[in-house]
């Protein structure tokens, strides 16, 4: 019989069927091929999208355009496997062994397609490994920065309300803390819409501008109490050096009546200097006062370094009257002393230019020589009945002076071997 659903049997039968299984075989290897191609692809877009959402320099950029190159290549053989399982239906109770013959030889080659489609998959995904690995690890950081930002946001906000309960106002930082405030919008508008990389080094600089305001405001009322320390301070000496500043003209008084002109008309204008400068001091002062009051603590720790300055200059001036009245005395008494402690020094300098030498070099005996000269003629001027005391002990300071630089130029030169 040759009715339907009934094969021939023989040897042409057997034939067909083995030629059909093969078929089926080549079927399920393009198949398997086909999943694992799909799985890959699907897998190293999601590389892509990753590198891409991070990287926007040529090499991202290049990654992307070479991906979207190899997955037109991808549907292409794609579609050929597909046109090709399309075209044979190996299930057909008439497939004779030429169609399954064809079947197969076309989804072999469907399948070779497939499988050097996947091997250049692989190799490209393999070359984006650097990629990728950067791109995950700012991905990795981009969660954790946002959250730090939020964090140091909420402690800022902490510490000037923590300030603000002890009567700081913190004017200026809540204005900074305020000015944050677009900066968290767009943190909360997330990468999708800023990219990573801009996210993350927002939340980086939002972190360090909080960070700053917090510590700032928790050093408010330290700062608060510096200040008034420093008021009080600057008080007590202003009032000290005022008094002192009356002092001086007695001491001018004293310098005028036992010594000549020389030795104190350098001074004359001290007492004038003392009182303007301390007057002025006093008004700085309440300046700061003030600024304190205001909170304007920049303002105020200002106006405290002019007071500090003023006060400096005007002890210095008040000081150096009282220094030259003391050494003058002490040298009208009796300028041997002085005299033998600068020829001492010299002697000194004069053994250490000889050390190791037959004679000494032009360089340091020409100074030395000169030295002792200057002292000899120092003594000498000391006639009359008042004696400039003051230019003797000028000249024996610019002496020794002199000396140590060639003491120092000794040894310099001798430690590097010159």
């Amino acid at each position: 019989m040759n009715g339907g659903g009934i094969r021939r049997w023989g040897w042409g039968s057997g034939r067909a069927d083995q030629l059909r299984a093969d078929a089926q075989t080549a079927k399920d290897s393009a198949a398997a091929a086909f999943y694992e191609l799909d799985t890959a692809q699907r897998e190293l877009r999601i590389s892509i999208e990753t590198i891409s959402a991070v990287d926007s320099s040529p090499a991202g950029r290049k990654a992307a355009a070479d991906f979207a190159e190899l997955g037109r290549r991808i549907d292409s053989v794609s579609h050929d496997y597909i046109t090709a399982v399309d075209s044979h239906d190996l299930d057909r109770d008439d497939l004779d062994g030429a169609a399954a013959s064809r079947a197969r030889t076309e989804l072999d080659r469907a399948r070779g397609e497939l499988e050097r489609a996947k091997g250049d998959l692989d190799r490209f995904a393999q070359s984006l490994g650097p990629l990728l690995s950067s791109a995950e690890n700012q991905l990795a950081r981009l969660a954790p920065a946002v959250e730090r930002a939020r964090q140091s946001l909420l402690a800022a906000s902490n510490a000037l309300d923590a300030v603000r309960a002890e009567g700081l106002r913190a004017d200026d930082l809540a204005g900074r803390l305020a000015a944050l405030s677009p900066e968290l919008t767009k943190l909360n508008e997330g990468a999708g819409t800023h990219g990573v990389q801009e996210t993350v080094q927002r939340a980086d600089r939002v972190v360090r501008e909080a960070e700053a305001i917090r510590a700032q405001a928790e050093g408010l009322p330290q700062q608060a109490a510096d200040i008034d320390k420093r008021i009080a301070s600057l008080r007590t000496r202003t009032e000290a050096l005022q008094n002192r500043a009356g002092q001086v003209e007695p001491v001018l008084s004293e310098l005028r009546r036992r010594f000549s002109a020389a030795c104190w008309q350098d001074l004359q204008q001290v007492p004038q200097q003392a009182e303007r400068s301390a007057r002025q001091a006093g008004e700085k002062l309440r300046e700061a006062r003030t600024a304190r009051e205001e909170q304007r603590w920049p303002d105020a720790t200002a106006l405290l370094s002019t007071v500090r300055a003023l006060l400096n200059t005007t002890d210095e001036a008040v000081k150096a009257a009282g220094d030259r009245l003391q050494r003058l005395n002490e040298v009208s008494f009796d300028h041997s002393g002085e005299v033998e402690r600068t020829r001492f020094a010299i002697r000194d300098a004069q053994r250490l230019a000889m050390a190791g030498r037959a004679t000494p070099d032009p360089r340091h005996a020409q100074p030395l020589d000169n030295a002792v000269e200057r002292v000899d003629r120092a003594v000498a001027s000391l006639t009359g009945r008042h004696p400039d005391y003051w230019h003797l002990l000028t000249e024996l300071d610019a002496v020794k002076e002199t000396v140590q630089q060639v003491v120092d130029q000794i040894r310099q030169e001798r430690a590097s071997g010159n």
